[in-house]
């Protein structure tokens, strides 16, 4: 994607093309451009200090007052919101907002795959011979990616899918269908900026980002990786389930402030993604679902 480019996604409830709310996008177009800036940002800003510092001070009550310009800024729809925006203690409890019930039904049929959250998906039908899952026309090692090679040797030649929640997204997870979740298994790391402009520059990065990740055993999808990225501003992945039997449309957990992402990787022969995903993932063109539909069935 050409980096003076605004970035455009396909809304699927809609059918309709949408430019991408990011932001100060010039900004982050002059530091996609500048190495030396990007540098410093590596050097400065991508670490748990600074994040955990930025996520103090979207704790305080102070910043209760930049939610409206958030709002504004991202153009949320409130309709769906649990509580009315003056009950928000401040701006981090409003980003992780839930939502009133029902407002994300899922789709209650077992050999149904939904969407794990709101967000923008690509999906990929079948890694190739290499165990290696593309993104934006690069590679990104599995291994790598689990920080395991005996983990990763399950899903070679499996399939993939990968939510990116923008910061305007609700920005709770769940879970897809019922199963038996592992513990999660935290894997240290960076906080690099996650997105379309990013990705231009450092396709690798999930594998580089502070990520955890949960092995879900199912009867209908086989044993999947349900892996948490954080990106850039985000200091925490908080977990609400208890490992063990969960169920379908369950709160996972959640993301603090900033953008992140989910990336789902299934064993062989196990899922099969739904064809507009599928075809407009071929096209470089991301699609914004919405938590609990459909985005798979069971492979027969």
């Amino acid at each position: 994607m050409p980096l003076d480019l605004i970035p455009q996604y396909l809304d699927r409830r809609t059918g309709k093309m949408t430019e991408e709310r990011v932001a100060h996008l010039k900004v982050q177009h002059w530091i996609v451009r500048s190495k030396l800036v990007r540098n410093v940002l590596n050097v400065l800003f991508n670490r748990r200090w600074y994040c955990s510092l930025y996520g103090k001070w979207v704790d305080r009550k102070a910043s209760q007052k930049n939610i409206k310009k958030f709002i504004e800024t991202f153009h949320i729809d409130l309709n769906d919101i649990e509580k009315p925006v003056d009950q928000y203690p401040n701006l981090n409890a409003f980003f992780s907002r839930k939502l009133k019930p029902k407002s994300r039904p899922f789709v209650q049929d077992a050999s149904i795959f939904c969407s794990p959250a709101d967000g923008k998906v690509f999906v990929y039908p079948q890694l190739d011979e290499r165990t290696l899952l593309p993104i934006k026309g690069s590679h990104v090692n599995i291994e790598a990616l689990l920080a395991s090679e005996s983990d990763a040797r399950p899903f070679h030649g499996g399939a993939a899918c990968i939510v990116r929640l923008a910061p305007y997204d609700y920005h709770r997870f769940h879970f897809p269908t019922d199963g038996q979740a592992s513990p999660p298994k935290d894997i240290r790391g960076r906080y690099y900026l996650v997105n379309q402009l990013a990705l231009v520059l450092k396709p690798d990065l999930f594998a580089h980002n502070k990520r955890a990740v949960t092995y879900i055993e199912t009867e209908t999808f086989g044993r999947f990786a349900y892996i948490e990225v954080s990106g850039f501003a985000v200091g925490r992945i908080i977990q609400t389930h208890t490992p063990g039997a969960v169920k379908c449309g369950q709160e996972k957990g959640y993301f603090q402030f900033g953008g992140s992402t989910l990336v789902l990787l299934f064993e062989p022969d196990k899922v099969n993604f739904d064809q507009d995903l599928i075809t407009h993932t071929q096209a470089n063109l991301e699609v914004q679902v919405q938590t609990g539909t459909q985005i798979g069935v069971q492979r027969i």
